[in-house]
């Protein structure tokens, strides 16, 4: 069976699970969330394969060893491309985040980003793609961003805000809409997704080296961190 849309009950599902996140509510509502929630993205995930390569829908558990907030289940469902530039789509109570680029940034390749922000001939191309970006609804993600400029660069830099980043993933959100729960979600998506390919791609030319080598340690080291 193709792509027919997401479930609508999946809203309903992840503001239920915020409300009792509990071992008991889940194993209740389990096969709920085997045809109203996984179901549609493994569906969607095939469509979007052919195109963005394959992907991988990530499991409901949260990790909470080392986190103060114990609950057990995450209130969102995502998926990712499996590449070291990634696109990302996320579905919860909230509604649709679609993204995409690289969350976790290796300290040689993040050193390489500002060198590129700090260097005129680069930045004027990073603007240009910026603008582009913002102009499709698409923001820079500024999770664990510096306060201040990083060590080597002066806090009235032009670009500070860009300096500042940690992560260099952009996002877009879109609250629960008619449109999501019909096969013309596959075509918003994968449109999102095709933009965020303009940032993945700068990424990959402007980082590529850094990227590569970082992945490739990765992999030596865990072959199923995630």
């Amino acid at each position: 069976m193709g792509f027919e849309g997401l479930d609508r009950d999946a809203v309903l599902f992840y503001a239920e699970l915020r409300a009792d996140n509990t071992k008991t509510w889940w194993t209740a509502n389990k096969a709920r969330y085997d045809t109203a929630v996984r179901g549609p993205f493994e569906a969607l995930g095939a469509e979007l394969e052919p195109e963005f390569g394959a992907v991988k829908i990530f499991r409901p558990y949260r990790d909470v060893r080392f986190s103060a907030d114990k609950t057990p289940y995450k209130l969102h469902i995502g998926m990712v491309s499996h590449a070291t530039v990634a696109h990302y789509v996320q579905l919860s109570e909230e509604g649709l985040m679609v993204g995409g680029g690289v969350y976790d940034v290796p300290p040689a390749a993040l050193a390489r980003f500002r060198e590129a922000v700090d260097d005129p001939r680069t930045a004027e191309d990073l603007d240009a793609l910026l603008v582009e970006l913002r102009d499709a609804g698409f923001e820079l993600l500024r999770d664990d961003a510096l306060k201040t400029a990083p060590r080597g660069y002066r806090t009235d830099h032009p670009r500070l805000e860009l300096l500042q980043l940690k992560r260099l993933a952009v996002g877009r959100r879109e609250p629960p809409a008619d449109w999501m729960w019909t096969p013309d979600a596959y075509d918003v998506i994968a449109d999102d997704w095709r933009t965020v390919s303009t940032w993945c791609a700068w990424l990959t030319e402007t980082l590529g080296a850094e990227l590569l080598e970082a992945a490739q340690s990765s992999r030596r080291g865990s072959s199923d961190r995630m």
